[in-house]
């Protein structure tokens, strides 16, 4: 019997950009929507959802999952490949200090379309 990794979709936006934060997260079929974290822009929205979706995984003990988002710039700057500057190198030393001495969380891009969690911060707005 084969371990299925654990896939944990997260997307995030900002009413009007910048303003009002929200944030999705999605893991076993449940998303998990925030609405008022905050005011900043997309690019704050996204990182707080990538941030989220790693503090639900570990809630849930999980090991093996991997974080999808439809944000290819915080993909890469989470995975290190584009160097993070102003607020995203704040939220990216977050995301580093919940890390941890652990190892590395998995990220990956995915269309915007493939984002269960973009979708459902879609469906909230009636789109």
């Amino acid at each position: 019997m084969t371990k299925t990794r654990i896939k944990i979709y997260f997307d995030g936006g900002a009413r009007p950009n910048p303003g009002t934060i929200e944030i999705a997260v999605v893991c076993g079929g449940v998303a998990h929507i925030e609405r008022d974290v905050g005011r900043g822009g997309s690019l704050d929205a996204e990182w707080l959802a990538l941030i989220a979706g790693l503090r639900l995984a570990r809630a849930r003990g999980l090991e093996d999952f991997i974080l999808l988002g439809d944000a290819a710039g915080v993909v890469a700057q989470a995975n290190g490949t584009v160097r993070a500057r102003g607020g995203a190198a704040v939220h990216l030393a977050a995301f580093r200090a919940l890390v941890g001495d652990g190892p590395k969380p998995r990220i990956r891009h995915v269309g915007r379309a493939q984002n269960l969690a973009g979708i459902a911060l879609a469906k909230l707005h009636g789109r």
